[in-house]
């Protein structure tokens, strides 16, 4: 986090030790984070709304994957929002550096609900991972549940790579832009998974974010 210095990634600004205990001092975000604000409403965001936090998003992911850094636990309860209404990645208590001898991490770590398949897998990934996270962040914030989350998490990580890509419970009530813009974040074939600066081209970004 120290080496992160970009609008749309929470800021580190030092640590102390005090009573025993490493304290953390971050940016505050008075607006809490995706995950609350859904909670909180008891609904979820209409996709002109969920347009910008995603772009918001995809912009911090990708200066982070510019730095060769994956984030490696992108869901909503990662984003935070500021009370001017931006939306930053915090939470890098799972983030990953990549080397140049190490272009790729083997590791099974993050979240089973939104990890990739080729995370799952232990095949090794890089920061396409991030981008299927994403994807099921969409999903998350129109339907305000990941997929698989009724399962227990040692059944979805079994089926996640099995299955076909999710995608909505009820895709006719989305928008063909958002439905396409689920779809190509989550390519069960990460050299075919868009990346974020082309998932800022978008239509379904680009169409809510041109002010």
């Amino acid at each position: 986090m120290q080496q992160c210095e970009s609008p749309f990634v929470v800021r580190y600004y030092g640590s102390y030790f005090a009573n025993q205990s490493l304290w953390i001092v971050m940016e505050f975000c008075g607006g809490g984070s995706i995950s609350d604000i859904l909670r909180s409403r008891k609904q979820t965001l209409k996709e002109e709304s969920i347009s910008v936090v995603l772009s918001d998003t995809l912009k911090g992911l990708e200066y982070l994957h510019t730095q060769r850094k994956i984030h490696r636990d992108v869901k909503c309860g990662n984003i935070l929002l500021t009370n001017d209404g931006l939306s930053k990645l915090a939470d890098f208590g799972v983030a990953g550096q990549l080397t140049e001898t190490q272009s790729k991490r083997d590791t099974l770590i993050g979240t089973p609900f939104w990890m990739a398949p080729e995370v799952i897998q232990e095949i090794g990934y890089d920061c396409l991972a991030d981008i299927w996270s994403l994807g099921i962040t969409s999903i998350e914030i129109a339907e305000m549940k990941p997929p698989y989350s009724d399962l227990h998490p040692m059944r979805a990580i079994f089926l996640i790579p099995l299955n076909p890509a999710p995608t909505f419970s009820k895709p006719e009530e989305r928008s063909q832009e958002f439905i396409d813009f689920v779809k190509l974040c989550l390519d069960k074939n990460p050299s075919q998974r868009a990346t974020a600066t082309e998932l800022l081209q978008h239509n379904f970004i680009i169409q809510n974010n041109t002010a």
